[in-house]
């Protein structure tokens, strides 16, 4: 076995592990999240039909000016996406947290997905 040359070589590997098992449907879409250095984007994903039900990500033009920390905007992109997937009608999401550590910034938007009422 050989070991991953960077981080996000290593990152990569377990979100290919995770999406192995994971999948979302038209009843229950895939809450996706991506994190980058300075922002972070969410998307709800139908994968059997191949679309894009819902997305949020702290490039909005309504938190583009505010000086928030990342983990402030992480909460307000969780509500964005969740009010967005209400409003297109789902209800249920299976998360992919896609290899990042349930931890901070990917937690938060979690946590403030679910208080805006998805559930997963």
């Amino acid at each position: 076995m050989t070991k991953a040359a960077t981080r996000g070589a290593a990152r990569q590997k377990r979100h290919e592990r995770i999406r192995l098992r994971l999948e979302g449907t038209s009843a229950r879409p895939r809450l996706a999240v991506f994190r980058s250095l300075n922002h972070i984007y969410a998307q709800v994903i139908d994968d059997t039909a191949g679309r894009t039900l819902a997305a949020a990500s702290s490039l909005e033009p309504e938190l583009k000016g505010g000086k928030q920390t990342k983990v402030d905007e992480a909460k307000v992109v969780g509500r964005l996406v969740a009010e967005r997937a209400r409003t297109a009608g789902v209800a249920q999401v299976v998360f992919d947290r896609a290899g990042y550590r349930y931890h901070g910034r990917v937690k938060t938007l979690a946590d403030a997905a679910r208080e805006a009422g998805l559930d997963f």
